[in-house]
């Protein structure tokens, strides 16, 4: 007699380009910001799951120039990028709420204390880091 068992469930490791589209649904879900559309366009291909990007988190600053820019951006494209970042290490919560995500986020990427431009973003938004 044939078993019909269910088959095993398997949790694939999202890509670096799933990762990075989250994250931009988490800080535009209206997708109205044409700079986060850039963000996420700019990983479209990277098809790779996120465990196997060398360096996840420079990758993804430098794609905003963070790391060699500090000056004020676009505040939406910095906590897209913490977010990014934050989920590519807790791949876990991808399907959080997405003020958690970004109270967490935040937490992890500057300790509790975002760059003023963030830190108003945020609270705009009603998120208290």
């Amino acid at each position: 007699m044939l078993s019909m068992s269910k088959p095993a469930e398997r949790n694939e490791t999202p890509s670096l380009a799933e990762v990075v589209r989250r994250a931009v649904e988490i800080c535009d879900p209206s997708d109205e910001d044409a700079d986060l559309g850039d963000l996420q366009d700019a990983f479209e291909d990277d098809d790779e799951p996120v465990t196997a990007v060398g360096d996840v988190e420079t990758r993804i600053w430098e794609a905003v120039g963070r790391r060699t820019d500090p000056e004020p951006y676009n505040p939406s494209v910095t906590m897209a990028a913490a977010t990014a970042v934050y989920l590519a290490f807790r791949r876990d919560e991808l399907g959080d709420k997405p003020e958690e995500i970004l109270r967490l986020a935040a937490r992890s990427e500057w300790k509790g204390q975002p760059p003023e431009d963030v830190h108003g973003w945020l609270e705009e938004r009603g998120v208290e880091v």
